[in-house]
């Protein structure tokens, strides 16, 4: 990328500091293996990116604004410090100064680079997205934002062209509608989001707005979830922080997607389109000719949500993505005015799937699973085997949000150091990690698979008194459909949470 390498993170090994572990207590070793276990889980995600000669930190914009003392400075010690998800690791080993200069900061997100040609006219199309380490975390587990305007699941996302020694770059931003709110899982298949009450969300709505506003400029704040159900508790707040604030810099913009694209009128989106179309051409684009000088800076910036900042998100990113493109491959002379690149066949696959990867990318790194919506992305259109595909994503996404992602949330928050285990935990000090179930999580379960069985066994031995077996189905059918009911009502007890750091519950 721009004549420099870059790496991806295909496979890690986990070296043990210390020699021995005699020196553990029996609990001690089994909290370790599970810490290890987290590690691994983490290094495990795809999606890991560095280089020893590019800054993959920053987008292309802030690069050509620096000083010279900040080409002399490491790679470590310019990062931009949001996108480093090895700082934690780094931290110890960077206090000698020394060795500041071997370390190399690693981003989390997606990437991809392509050689591609239209009219015989070779160009770099390329594509960045940069997850934050600030409120990092897993879907149900991680919602709205911090007190200090840090937004859940917060991703920036670049997308470079570059002909000859001409580059452009167009930059847009994801993440959660920036409020105080939850939405713990209870083993429903869509829990209720919860606004939390008595929380200071003007203060850190404000924080978060002039936080972007100092890295990009004007926003245009589109909001996609639903303006009615059970969304729009948030639609409402997210509109009413905006009003408050009264920043003329800030363009606020609903999209109602699930309504305005029911049965799939996904042309409706072109309502949108054009509804922030002047917005798009005043924010323009970051270009530099082919002598290195800047022609045009990107004056603003789309921050796009959905509820999760992923499947309705990604669809229009993609759409706001691939105008500024054309006018970028336009400038470079690769097209002419007018033209688009959907026209071009082989060009348009590429572009398609690699906007459909990064749905993917940012899916599985925060709700455990690929996008959905994603045919739409790679097609231009929805299919039946893209609604069957999502079913099949919604069911696998179901699972981990309630049985899987409290393990992955501890996961990350000891990776980025925000669980800091202690030497004197599970000996001195009680461990976070020592089971504290109620007597329902270990024995309803069992109930559950004995009274299953029983009604299976009672359906297939053969008798001759049909009567007394139809009365065992329905005894042992009762009993499975109370154990199922109870276990349902009681959910969040059988919810996998976090244990290493204490979240925002509002159940």
């Amino acid at each position: 990328l721009r004549g420099h390498d870059v790496w991806k993170v295909t496979g890690t090994d986990v070296i043990g500091f210390a020699r021995t572990t005699r020196h553990l207590t029996e609990a001690q070793e089994r909290h370790n293996r599970e810490y290890l276990a987290m590690v691994q889980t983490v290094l495990a995600t795809d999606g890991f990116y560095y280089s020893t000669s590019l800054d993959l930190t920053h987008r292309l914009q802030q690069l050509d604004n620096t000083s010279p003392e900040f080409s002399l400075m490491s790679l470590y010690e310019r990062a931009d410090q949001r996108f480093v998800w090895n700082g934690h690791l780094l931290r110890e080993l960077c206090v000698d100064p020394e060795m500041k200069k071997f370390a190399l900061p690693i981003v989390h997100g997606f990437m991809s680079i392509n050689q591609c040609t239209i009219h015989q006219k070779q160009f770099t199309f390329a594509l960045i997205s940069r997850r934050s380490t600030f409120r990092a975390g897993t879907r149900f587990f991680t919602r709205g934002v911090d007190s200090n305007g840090h937004a859940a699941n917060f991703v920036e996302t670049e997308q470079l062209v570059q002909c000859g020694h001409a580059v452009a770059s167009f930059v847009q931003i994801r993440g959660s509608i920036p409020v105080f709110w939850s939405q713990w899982p209870t083993l429903k298949y869509k829990p209720n989001p919860k606004i939390i009450p008595h929380a200071s969300h003007n203060d850190a709505f404000r924080q978060h707005c002039e936080n972007q506003e100092v890295q990009y400029g004007r926003q245009v704040l589109i909001n996609l979830v639903n303006q009615q159900g059970a969304e729009k508790p948030l639609a409402d707040a997210f509109a009413e922080q905006v009003a408050r604030m009264g920043n003329p810099r800030i363009k606020y913009d609903a999209f109602d997607f699930h309504h305005e694209c029911r049965r799939m009128q996904w042309h409706h989106l072109d309502k949108l389109m054009n509804r922030v179309a002047d917005q798009q051409r005043e924010f323009g684009y970051f270009f530099t000719d082919g002598e290195g000088s800047v022609q045009n800076r990107q004056d603003g910036v789309f921050r796009t949500n959905c509820i999760d900042c992923l499947d309705r998100t990604n669809v229009v990113q993609s759409m706001l993505a691939r105008r500024s493109l054309d006018t970028q491959l336009q400038r470079l002379g690769v097209m002419a005015v007018g033209e688009g690149s959907d026209r071009h066949v082989a060009f348009d696959k590429v572009f398609k799937a690699v906007w459909a990867d990064n749905a993917d990318a940012c899916s599985v790194q925060y709700s455990g699973t690929g996008a959905l919506k994603t045919d739409f992305t790679r097609t231009g259109k929805r299919t039946m085997f893209g609604a069957m595909k999502d079913g099949y994503n919604s069911m696998v996404r179901y699972y981990k949000n309630n049985f899987a992602d409290g393990f992955r949330q501890d996961a990350i928050d000891l990776f980025l150091g925000n669980h800091i285990v202690e030497s004197s935990e599970g000996s001195v000090t009680p461990c976070p990690l020592e089971p504290k179930r109620s007597w329902k999580y270990r024995v309803l379960p069992l109930v559950l698979l004995f009274g299953f069985s029983m009604f299976i066994f009672s359906a297939l031995l053969p008798t001759t008194d049909i009567r007394l077996q139809l009365c065992y189905i329905l005894f042992w059918g009762f009993a499975v459909m109370s154990t199922l009911l109870f276990i349902y009502r009681t959910g969040p007890d059988f919810v996998n949470e976090p244990r290493l750091v204490v979240k925002d519950k509002n159940v």
